[in-house]
């Protein structure tokens, strides 16, 4: 037998057909609450959308510990073999609004949020492992760049290649985006990255810096504009009816999780700056260290409230695991729960979605949604026997040192890994590269954005340079200077 139809409040609901009027052809009745209720709810359906990462897709699954790292921390999902974390993903695109086709070049945000014994957990990364922009002072003029012309209210190639060109700590990215990963042929088919540095900690307090690799087990493929182009005609949602349908037929896509692991003080040492998201640290330094794996196999139950309402936030961290002094890094800290308590509300965090599995106990109160206060002491220190400091929480200390000041990039080579990059490509993918490039670059009619950038192109590898030049049309001899 079905349910009966009831209000928000739990009144029996007698017709949700018709409203009550003053007669057969009469007005409606401003009595009728039930229709009140219902207008005034779809109305409020729709939440302000992300700025950023606006359209994903969904999943949950389970992490699987397969080697014990206690040796570098003391994270308890990072401890005993065979350890089972669950978990919840979300793919998402940086650029376009909710609606937008998912298939359009650009990167892909992959954020994990891990539902451990000691609290929530958060990796918000991307498909890539180096990002445009290395302060968050810049990030918001980015993303302008990336969103609509103010006064045409089209996306914009000439916007988004006049900040990269006047950036040229993003060419490392620029070659990327434009490379074949910077479009995936499905979100089950790309690896994912942490981006950023962090630091584990041990139990004995023992410092190291690490950084984060998704391997998929499906392999790593991508797609050309052509299939792209061809893909977003036919359906608007193509990555995410092929995440959604895999797992609905049970094949459920999984990622090796790895680290690279630096001791404290040679990543300080480093030639590259390991806090500078706009680098990598050589695989051939330090190789990738297997960790666990993860397995997507269950579909969201209500896509509302399992990806649309889901929040991640780099300052969710757990003991064991920090912040490094990655300048962006230290921006996003504030910046994602900033978002969530505007676009959800200052409780967005007692979401069941977004609940940690672990018992909450803190002295925060009230706002909109709050939900199961009871009646415990509501502020510290306190005689009431309220929640207590855990001091197994307590950050590893740091020396720090050092005039204030507004500073450039403590590591200024912006060009050295875009070239290595662009040298690791086969000729066919280079091939595909310039095409790209010049079908961006190319496509709208401003010599001085176009110089400026196949600059940063010819300082990165002159071939690369010079074969962007080419394909544009410039002078050679320009861009050398």
């Amino acid at each position: 037998m079905a349910d009966k139809l009831t209000t928000d409040a739990g009144q029996p609901w007698a017709n949700n057909e018709h409203s009550q009027t003053a007669g057969v052809r009469g007005p409606v009745l401003m009595q009728d609450y039930q229709l009140l209720e219902k207008l005034a709810h779809f109305n409020r359906e729709r939440i302000p959308e992300r700025v950023v990462h606006a359209k994903g897709a969904g999943a949950k699954g389970v992490f699987k510990l397969t080697h014990d790292m206690s040796k570098y921390t003391k994270a308890d999902m990072f401890n005993g073999v065979g350890k089972e974390t669950p978990m919840a993903i979300r793919f998402s695109q940086v650029a376009g609004e909710s609606g937008y086709p998912d298939t359009i070049r650009d990167v892909r945000g992959y954020a994990i949020k891990f539902y451990t014994q000691d609290g929530i957990y958060d990796i918000v990364g991307n498909n890539t492992p180096i990002f445009f922009v290395n302060d968050p002072l810049k990030f918001p003029d980015f993303i302008h760049s990336q969103k609509r012309d103010p006064k045409t209210h089209l996306r914009s190639n000439e916007m988004q290649w006049d900040f990269w060109s006047h950036s040229p700590e993003s060419v490392h990215q620029v070659t990327y985006l434009m490379g074949d990963r910077g479009n995936p042929a499905s979100y089950r088919t790309m690896n994912g990255y942490g981006s950023h540095t962090y630091k584990w900690v041990n139990k004995d307090g023992e410092v190291y810096w690490v950084k984060y690799h998704f391997i998929s087990q499906q392999g790593v493929e991508n797609m050309t504009d052509e299939t792209a182009a061809k893909a977003a005609s036919e359906d608007t949602d193509y990555l995410m009816h092929d995440l959604y349908d895999a797992i609905e037929h049970k094949d459920y896509p999984s990622w090796k999780v790895y680290v690279q692991i630096l001791p404290y003080q040679e990543g300080i040492d480093y030639p590259a700056d390991i806090f500078d998201v706009t680098k990598v640290v050589s695989h051939h330094d330090y190789p990738l260290q297997e960790v666990g794996e993860f397995t997507l196999n269950e579909n969201p139950t209500n896509y509302f409230d399992d990806v649309e309402e889901i929040a991640f936030s780099p300052a969710n961290l757990v003991p064991g695991i920090e912040a490094s002094p990655d300048k962006l890094l230290q921006g996003r800290l504030f910046a994602y729960k900033d978002a969530e308590r505007y676009r959800l509300g200052a409780n967005y965090e007692q979401l069941k979605i977004n609940r940690p599995i672990n018992e909450v106990h803190n002295y925060e109160r009230d706002g909109f949604m709050a939900d199961n206060q009871g009646s415990d002491v509501n502020y510290e220190p306190n005689s009431k026997n309220g929640p207590v400091e855990d001091p197994h929480a307590s950050i590893t200390p740091e020396q720090l040192q050092g005039a204030t000041g507004a500073y450039r990039p403590y590591d200024q080579d912006y060009y050295s890994q875009a070239g290595a990059l662009y040298r690791l490509m086969s000729p066919e993918e280079k091939d595909r590269l310039i095409k790209t490039i010049k079908g961006g670059l190319g496509s709208f009619d401003n010599h001085e954005i176009q110089v400026l950038e196949t600059k940063q192109f010819y300082k990165a590898d002159p071939e690369y340079g010079t074969r962007v030049a080419e394909a544009l049309g410039l002078d050679l001899d320009e861009i050398k200077e």
